[in-house]
């Protein structure tokens, strides 16, 4: 069939276009591994055994005692990342609050299920001592403020790693320990990459032990 000007017109016009996207959509996700930037960080189970990090994907926030004046900044974190994930199996979030604060925090999960299917958000009350604690075991460099809340959330793979960037062009010395809930733009732009760079090394660590499984079989 004959080439004609039309046609390369929208082959350029439709074609090109969605190669370009695909490059881009799977590029990042096929040759970056997200960086570990904390090995073995206390894992919540020393905390709370009805919970663990262990072979779960989680994102990790401190609410504090003064919920309502933050509250904001969970609703981001709500709609930009974990209404995003929440549908993968090894996915969760774990809002860790001060024991005292039950009442608040109440109020807090009723406003967010009233759109959201909080079936993967985990509440943990600890005491102070445990939530400073668990905090330092991060070694972010950062501190919790007198309510014990953070604005930022943080990423912990399966094996109770911290992971996040050592090259960030927006941070003065390149790292981001967390994510500032506050920010959509960095929520959407930098957060949520980097859980789906995440979720695609597992899928991809996954899929090449099934293809080294099938060899020693074919063997």
């Amino acid at each position: 069939m004959k080439i004609t000007k039309k046609r390369f017109v929208l082959v350029a016009l439709f074609i090109f276009p969605l190669l370009f996207f695909l490059l881009l959509s799977t590029g990042i996700n096929n040759f970056k591994k997200l960086p570990t930037l904390t090995q073995r960080v206390t894992n919540i189970k020393v905390y709370d055994n009805n919970h663990t990090f262990i072979d779960k994907v989680s994102i990790v926030c401190f609410i504090g005692s003064d919920v309502d004046k933050v509250k904001g900044s969970f609703f981001n974190l709500n709609q930009k990342i974990y209404k995003e994930f929440y549908g993968y199996i090894p996915f969760q979030l774990v809002a860790i609050y001060p024991e005292d604060s039950q009442e608040e925090v109440n109020q807090l999960k009723s406003k967010i299920a009233a759109f959201t299917d909080l079936s993967k958000w985990n509440f943990v009350g600890l005491s102070k001592e445990d939530i400073i604690s668990f905090h330092a075991s991060l070694k972010t460099g950062g501190q919790l403020d007198k309510n014990l809340y953070s604005n930022k959330a943080f990423i912990i793979d399966k094996e109770s790693n911290l992971r996040g960037r050592d090259n960030d062009k927006d941070s003065y010395n390149g790292f981001i320990y967390g994510y500032d809930m506050n920010s959509v733009a960095e929520l959407n732009n930098k957060m949520e990459d980097d859980v789906k760079v995440l979720l695609y090394e597992y899928r991809a660590a996954f899929k090449n032990k099934k293809k080294a499984d099938r060899k020693k079989v074919e063997l």
